[in-house]
């Protein structure tokens, strides 16, 4: 039997929490429900889940703050919920490790949809494991780790996404455009500077050996697969 997922609602408007909640019930995961965000890192601590919807403007810790604890040691999924457009504060969000945003007046069926399609690729699958092998840097696709050196990177949803795409397209420029598509998805309407943040974080993990991924002026990125 699949275990279905637990999703951590964290939301200090009553009626909002439970309008999303009754929708994600509805597609059978598991919710926990948390109206700020002393609340939601205490439920974090006892029951990790294996999403969060995590409103930004919060009394007592904002949202960013949650995100910045969660991601401190957790690797779940975090799409963070927002009345604001402004770029800067989502990149703020993507530089705390926030994978999706969702900004406010939302449909809730169309962050049911993100949900699930956020779920669906950071899905862990029976069976062997498939390993990806790089000199020194490992990908394993079935657990989604990643080691360098032989230790475990901690590497938030969408930054394994970031590498093992990269992984998989080696030597290939790839556009920005083509970045958010593939990862964020198509209807994303978020500034391509999204892509830069992730990818700083990213290059930041892998240390010594961020030259895996160059920057190509007025193009893209590449990850360099050295012989």
């Amino acid at each position: 039997m699949v275990k279905q997922p637990l999703i951590l609602i964290v939301e200090d408007e009553p009626r909002m929490r439970e309008l999303v909640a009754d929708y994600l019930e509805e597609e059978g995961y598991h919710i926990i429900q948390a109206a700020n965000g002393y609340e939601a890192l205490e439920h974090a601590r006892h029951t990790p889940p294996d999403l969060v919807v995590l409103d930004i403007m919060m009394p007592g810790i904002d949202g960013f703050e949650v995100c910045k604890q969660l991601r401190s040691h957790s690797q779940t999924i975090i799409v963070m919920l927002t009345a604001r457009s402004e770029e800067e504060d989502k990149l703020y969000g993507y530089e705390l490790g926030a994978d999706d945003y969702v900004t406010k007046p939302f449909s809730p069926k169309v962050l049911t949809a993100k949900i699930k399609a956020l779920l669906s690729r950071w899905h862990v699958h029976d069976g062997a494991a498939e390993l990806k092998k790089h000199h020194d840097l490992e990908i394993n696709e079935q657990a989604h780790e990643v080691y360098l050196y032989g230790k475990l990177l901690e590497l938030s949803p969408k930054e394994y996404e970031l590498l093992l795409f990269f992984y998989q397209h080696p030597n290939i420029v790839l556009t920005r455009d083509t970045l958010l598509d593939r990862l964020w998805g198509i209807d994303y309407f978020g500034d391509a500077r999204t892509v830069d943040t992730q990818i700083k974080r990213l290059r930041k993990k892998l240390g010594d050996k961020s030259d895996y991924i160059q920057t190509v002026r007025n193009n893209g990125y590449k990850f360099q697969m050295k012989t």
